[in-house]
């Protein structure tokens, strides 16, 4: 069963990548009620257990059936590269009720009995209330899961941005494509990009492009859809997620510690993805200030380059620097 995404000969000029703070928020919410996508993240489930206790987030739940449509109103498409995530819930709270209630019904029709519970004829009786009801649940889930960490992921999303625009560039879409996810499959006879997904579905692109969004939450998945009037997207698993949730002190070998100093050996393995100042003072619980002068020796010795991305400068390794960050032994 797939997603068959038909391009005309304007929707590859129309690709775009995005992220998305909501969706990450979705993501954070269904792995807490799905055990087998919580192994990567489970330093993250320890972290937050005590946050989650205090949420409800059962009527967010019965929105996310594991089979067919899922809400697009309440998860739609981001409209730009680095929205925020203020800017995503207003535009939820803005939804046409006559489109969210035909949206809501048609995903609580794919859990059985969801619509007949206090929660799901809640929803059907007053979309109008229930869009900001719903919002209001997830905006607790985004501020208690996600922002804290928001930094940390933001980074690792915009990582896995810059790399695959780079394989864009030097390799063309039918690369960028296929390096994706393996459930990714172009077919250049009929120019349409098929999804190994729950269900069967066509969709032709009609010169909309597509929206690409890298997410952590989503692993080990990939997600396509949305129906029109929504743009259509695919959101795959951003690349280096296995390292993650490490701390700095767990991937920082001694030798190099002393050969450095211990904090600057730190933000040079912290980098095992392009990152920026910001990013990596947080995961390191540094001062940006200091992790600013870290990384301008570490560029001085050859260690580091940059470039700038958006708004940030984002650093990441030379060949040098990586053979320095993987290969130094620690103490016997």
């Amino acid at each position: 069963m797939s997603y068959h995404l038909r391009f005309n000969e304007a929707d590859p000029l129309r690709i775009r990548f995005a992220l998305s703070p909501l969706w990450e928020t979705q993501g954070a919410v269904r792995v807490l009620a799905r055990p087998h996508q919580q192994g990567y993240h489970l330093p993250w489930l320890r972290r937050i257990a005590d946050r989650a206790r205090g949420l409800d987030l059962a009527p967010l739940h019965l929105l996310m059936p594991d089979r067919g449509h899922n809400s697009d109103c309440l998860y739609p498409p981001p409209p730009g590269p680095a929205v925020t995530f203020e800017e995503e819930i207003a535009a939820v709270r803005d939804t046409p009720p006559h489109l969210l209630a035909d949206d809501l019904a048609r995903t609580l029709a794919e859990t059985p009995g969801a619509a007949d519970t206090p929660h799901g004829r809640r929803m059907l009786a007053d979309p109008a209330g229930a869009v900001h009801w719903l919002a209001d649940l997830i905006e607790a889930a985004w501020e208690a899961l996600v922002a804290p960490e928001w930094p940390r992921l933001r980074a690792l999303l915009e990582a896995d941005v810059a790399y695959h625009s780079r394989r864009l560039a030097e390799g063309g879409l039918e690369r960028l494509l296929a390096e994706l996810h393996p459930a990714f499959a172009w077919t250049e006879e009929t120019a349409t990009l098929t999804v190994a997904y729950r269900g069967e579905h066509v969709r032709a692109l009609e010169g909309q492009g597509l929206v690409l969004v890298p997410s952590v939450f989503v692993w080990p998945e990939v997600v396509s859809g949305y129906d029109p009037p929504w743009q259509p997207t695919v959101v795959y698993p951003v690349r280096g997620i296995g390292g993650l949730w490490s701390e700095s002190g767990e991937r920082t070998p001694d030798a190099l510690a002393r050969l450095l100093g211990r904090a600057r050996a730190e933000v040079l393995c912290a980098l095992d993805e392009p990152a920026g100042t910001s990013a990596l003072a947080h995961r390191l619980a540094l001062a940006p200030s200091s992790v600013s002068a870290h990384l301008s020796v570490l560029r001085g010795a050859g260690l580091l380059t940059s470039r700038r991305y958006g708004h940030q400068v984002l650093y990441e390794r030379t060949p040098l620097g990586i053979a320095l960050a993987v290969s130094q032994p620690d103490d016997e």
